[in-house]
């Protein structure tokens, strides 16, 4: 597959702190803090750039201090975005993650307002550039407007790959699985999206069939420690695993990872199963480390970790 990769959506910076021990609600905790490049949907786009794929960027920054931190890493690692809009006067995105001791998320709040500037409108603008790329990647974490209308056929014929980001926004995801190329959820993003128990494996299988009955090509569930789950409308149904990261730094972007590892491996014409190794092997990168994306991430460090725990 020749050609770029767009993603649509939030590129915000990313704020974690982390408890030095087990953390005490209501109470200040000792603990150290972070900020990088993040947004789902930037997140994914510069992990994949770092695969080695080409990566345009449709999202709104502010004119301010984040907004221009933003823009430096995503040229540092060769995104695109002289398709993206500023927006002077308004403020940058952000998000906001407290992990425990281990790395594991406790809670995150988010900032997304300024992505009520990525209107319908503007995004037909950008239709030329849309409907040339040979993948676009998008969150709902977009105005339901605007998700409507890319939803709407104006893509038609082009791969398109969601991320749920949460049950929340999963939801906006209900009625229009259909028009993906793939989706991937978590168990409860999935449960939130198909509108059925996913507690079960015998539920959680079911409900990703609902996803294809409707027309979506591709489901793949991650479940955690434990892996991910994999259906097609080519009859592929599998899950599929790896050991436990020894010690985890971060979990916050792995998600992020392993949707990009998917795509990579498609782009690179890989079968189903490699797929999903690549994208656990992404997953697993991104988790070991501090950052919201593996600064070591690449088509040949990911290649390896997938050789060696695959």
């Amino acid at each position: 597959m020749a050609g770029y990769i767009c993603g649509i959506g939030g590129a915000n910076v990313d704020m974690s702190a982390r408890s030095f021990a087990s953390v005490v609600l209501r109470d200040s905790n000792p603990g150290e803090s972070r900020i990088s490049a993040g947004g789902v949907t930037r997140n994914i786009i510069e992990n994949l750039a770092r695969m080695g794929e080409r990566c345009e960027m449709l999202t709104a920054f502010g004119d301010d201090l984040f907004g221009r931190f933003l823009q430096e890493e995503c040229a540092r690692v060769g995104i695109g975005m002289e398709h993206s809009l500023l927006c002077p006067g308004k403020a940058t995105t952000c998000y906001v993650s407290m992990n425990d001791e281990k790395g594991d998320m406790l809670v995150g709040m988010s900032d997304m307002r300024l992505l009520h500037e990525l209107t319908p409108d503007f995004l037909s603008t950008k239709l030329e550039l849309l409907r040339a790329a040979r993948a676009v990647v998008l969150d709902p974490n977009l105005p339901d407007e605007t998700l409507e209308y890319l939803c709407s056929g104006v893509l038609a014929g082009v791969r398109l790959y969601a991320d749920p980001v949460s049950t929340t926004y999963a939801k906006k995801l209900r009625g229009v699985a259909g028009v993906f190329h793939c989706i991937k959820p978590n168990r409860l993003e999935l449960a939130a999206i198909a509108g059925r128990e996913t507690d079960t494996d015998a539920g959680l299988e079911a409900a990703a069939d609902s996803l294809l009955e409707q027309g979506c090509e591709e489901v793949a569930v991650s479940l955690g420690e434990k892996g991910c789950y994999w259906a097609d409308r080519r009859g592929n149904r599998f899950y599929a695993c790896q050991s436990p990261v020894s010690q985890m730094a971060n979990a916050t972007g792995a998600g992020d990872a392993f949707l990009a590892g998917l795509i990579h491996a498609e782009c690179i014409g890989f079968a189903p199963r490699s797929c999903a190794d690549m994208a656990l092997s992404a997953g697993r990168m991104a988790c070991m480390s501090e950052d919201t994306v593996c600064q070591t991430m690449s088509h040949t460090t990911l290649m390896d970790t997938m050789e060696e725990y695959s």
